[in-house]
């Protein structure tokens, strides 16, 4: 890894909030996940299942957690298990953990080698009577491939048939949106790296310069602090492609009186940050530009002012929508008539912002979490990111932040980082 390592209390604690809510005499199972093949003989980066690190910090393949805190040996209530270190995989594919390496990262003593594992879990599981199974219930999910998990599950049911099996997901969606202190220092971290890349690219844009070449900017800001990369395929979207919100293309010039949008985060110890500022290419926002330029930052203000805990993501959206409405009209694009006659299952304001304006972060960048119906608790981060897109105008702007939602009111993790059109225009003029 290129990142300092972690405190293991983030990991302890993690598992002692999963643990408190298991139900009596229960073990809970997790899985790495799959290494997956690209082509020919290669394969795809390895990237480690999100609830099994949130648990132990463990990046390594072929890694297994296993929770029972009614077992009646106190050593085996919870257990790390690793691949056995091989002494020809290593040569072709570097180091892999040994147990005291384990212990520091996880904060776990008891760790076994998978090829071992066998005698043992079937001992507990007979003691056991509920068995946790871990599944992705991220309610963004896409894929239908039948992972680690599915199949694990599928395994397992096929062997101890008499079993009670239940879901981990619904304790790791109350447990994993609320964030401890210990990860937001780390979301910290990975907020800090991304503001000074921002801040590089202020003294690198101009006219002339490729999308591209700011990509490369970011890549080399983001490794030269210790990030493990980008959080996500960077947005670098100058002129009319600012309205594609996942275009990642970055193959295009930037000229001379476009803005470009660049929605980009770095990603340090498991935990990412998601920022989205446009800036003008030139270093100077036109009158109109400046107009909706700061109709968007007001808007990011106003649903950061309504973002508490108790209210929905479903009514947080309608509010900032009625906001939105007001904005637009302010700035001609709609007129009032537009919003007196709009179909409430279609406000008139989705024309010019026709996406969400907030999600979850943390270990997944659209981080696992309760539904848009329930209440948002306290502890939470979200994003913030409003957006307007003029297509007649070949304009696209959006402005996002990462908000940690706490009782005393909310924290911008990335109020360092310039929002204000005089204050990107200052330090792009220097």
């Amino acid at each position: 890894m290129k990142y300092l390592p972690l405190d293991p209390q983030l990991f302890v604690k993690n598992r002692q909030r999963f643990t408190a809510k298991m139900q009596p005499q229960s073990i809970a199972i997790f899985n790495s996940n799959d290494e997956l093949p690209s082509n020919g003989d290669a394969l795809y980066t390895f990237k480690q299942n999100s609830d099994l690190y949130w648990l132990t910090g463990i990046v390594q393949e072929d890694t297994m957690l296993i929770l029972y805190p009614d077992n009646p040996d106190p050593k085996y209530r919870e257990v790390l298990v690793l691949v056995r270190p091989n002494e020809m995989k290593e040569k072709w594919d570097g180091h892999r953990l040994r147990k005291g390496e384990a212990e520091a990262i996880s904060g776990i003593s008891t760790i076994v080698w998978l090829d071992s594992l066998d005698p043992l879990l079937q001992q507990w599981i007979h003691e056991a009577e509920n068995i946790y199974l871990n599944t992705n219930e991220n309610n963004r999910k896409a894929s239908l491939v039948p992972v680690r998990d599915y199949r694990y599950a599928e395994e397992l049911k096929a062997r101890y048939p008499l079993h009670h099996y239940l879901r981990a997901a619904p304790i790791l969606k109350a447990t994993r949106v609320v964030k401890t202190p210990e990860e937001i220092k780390v979301m910290q971290q990975a907020i800090d790296i991304t503001e000074k890349t921002f801040r590089r690219l202020l003294g690198f844009i101009r006219p002339g310069v490729w999308e591209y070449e700011i990509h490369a900017e970011i890549f080399h800001e983001f490794l030269r602090n210790r990030a493990t990369g980008e959080a996500y395929n960077s947005i670098i979207a100058s002129g009319d492609r600012a309205r594609i919100l996942h275009y990642i293309a970055n193959n295009q010039e930037c000229k001379d009186g476009e803005l470009i949008l660049m929605d980009f985060g770095a990603a340090y110890g498991g935990y990412n940050a998601d920022l989205t500022r446009t800036v003008p290419v030139n270093g100077r926002f036109t009158p109109r530009q400046r107009e909706v330029y700061d109709a968007c930052l007001h808007l990011h203000n106003y649903a950061k002012s309504i973002l508490k805990p108790g209210i929905t993501i479903a009514k947080y959206h309608e509010m900032v929508g009625v906001e939105a409405g007001k904005a637009f009209v302010r700035l001609g694009l709609l007129t009032e008539s537009d919003i007196r006659n709009q179909d409430p299952e279609s406000p008139a304001y989705r024309k010019y912002l026709y996406h969400g304006i907030s999600h979850h972060l943390g270990v997944d960048v659209h981080d696992l979490a309760p539904s848009f119906q329930q209440s948002i608790p306290e502890g939470a981060v979200l994003t913030v990111e409003p957006g307007i897109y003029i297509e007649e105008e070949k304009m696209g702007i959006r402005i996002e932040n990462n908000i940690w939602i706490t009782a005393n009111g909310n924290v911008d993790l990335m109020k360092n980082i310039p929002i204000t059109a005089d204050e990107i225009e200052s330090l792009m003029k220097k």
